[in-house]
């Protein structure tokens, strides 16, 4: 799979499991970024989740605020 994925011009940029005989090697740099965005999207899922309840009480807005820091 990942010499097709190759052929089409992608980068392999998820690490493979360390206790692998033959590692593959990857972009370290890119894989950091692409974990960040990951995270930022992962953040906003879960905020967008928080933010459309119906029970907007203080409490919970106050959290958010906390959590969002």
């Amino acid at each position: 799979m990942r010499q097709v994925i190759s052929s089409l011009g992608a980068e392999a940029v998820i690490p493979c499991n360390p206790t692998r005989k033959h590692l593959i090697p990857y972009d370290f740099d890119a894989y950091k970024a692409r974990n960040l965005i990951e995270r930022c999207f992962n953040k906003l899922k879960h905020f967008r989740r928080i933010a459309t309840r119906y029970d907007r009480r203080a409490v919970n807005l106050a959290a958010i605020l906390v959590w969002m820091r």
